[in-house]
């Protein structure tokens, strides 16, 4: 489809498809696709560190949206393998005596694969649960290789806030649209807190489509409009975090800590 460069054109034509698209149609791994790269976290301890690295860098200067968490590195304790489940635990501590705290009362982790792996399209597919508290912000996304943002977009899988735990949300990020104009849908998933569910984004060369257990909630088509409206024919590379406060995030209750983020597995497949 065609839509003009301009930002309000932009916003009304993919509205307009994502209402068309809500709850339209199943969203399920394709016939021809096969799997090319996965975490099962079948061994207990830390997460492979073939697979995923740490990311600590904005510690000391304060991360991202008025977030209130201190990413730890490898080794502290926040991010574990345990029995077949990776737990990412966020706590009510101070890293105080770290050379790169930046005053958080909090920590956490926020695990990707940048350097590891990466891929351009693909049926990506998370088994998680989500942690239930207020506070809680939880992510499963994808961020542009190049590490340019947002001219590199942004898919965010899911992303789940603990003042409304019933209710999970995608979005794209791109130059023409991005933080609070991004295109986003919401799913209803009301045990979320309780129970594991598959949260999938099929990104091909023409649209990307979000779901949750094989039910599509948000589809985002390539228009013209060049790179600002359509980055995504350029590797990107997967993040599992869970922030603490900020704009999504909202105001903590300090009586949930420890809280974590549960996650099951993490599955690429890509067209054979």
């Amino acid at each position: 489809m065609a839509c003009g460069r301009g930002l309000g054109i932009l916003l009304s034509c993919c509205l307009a498809l994502v209402s068309l698209s809500a709850l339209s149609r199943d969203l399920q791994l394709p016939p021809d696709y096969k799997l090319v790269w996965a975490d099962e976290f079948s061994i207990d301890g830390p997460p492979d560190p073939a697979k995923w690295g740490h990311d600590t860098q904005r510690n000391k200067l304060g991360w991202h949206n008025n977030e209130l968490q201190y990413y730890s590195g490898p080794g502290q304790g926040n991010a574990q393998v345990q029995g077949g489940v990776l737990h990412i635990v966020a706590r009510q501590q101070s890293m105080a005596l770290a050379a790169d705290w930046g005053g958080q009362a909090y920590t956490s982790a926020r695990l990707t694969t940048l350097g590891q792996a990466q891929w351009t399209y693909g049926f990506f597919e998370v088994r998680a649960k989500m942690p239930c508290g207020k506070g809680t912000w939880p992510a499963i996304w994808l961020l542009g290789s190049k590490g340019a943002w947002p001219g590199d977009g942004e898919l965010d899988i899911m992303e789940h806030r603990g003042h409304t735990p019933q209710q999970t949300s995608s979005a794209v990020h791109v130059s023409a649209g991005h933080a609070g104009q991004a295109v986003g849908g919401q799913a209803k998933v009301p045990d979320a807190c309780d129970q594991f569910h598959r949260y999938q984004m099929l990104w091909t060369p023409t649209e990307v489509v979000f779901g949750v257990d094989d039910f599509a909630h948000l589809r985002f088509p390539k228009m013209l409009g060049g790179a600002q409206i359509w980055p995504f024919d350029a590797p990107q590379f997967v993040i599992l975090n869970l922030a603490i406060g900020g704009d999504l995030g909202g105001p903590v209750d300090n009586a949930i800590f420890p809280v974590g983020l549960q996650v099951d597995y993490v599955r690429v497949f890509q067209r054979n």
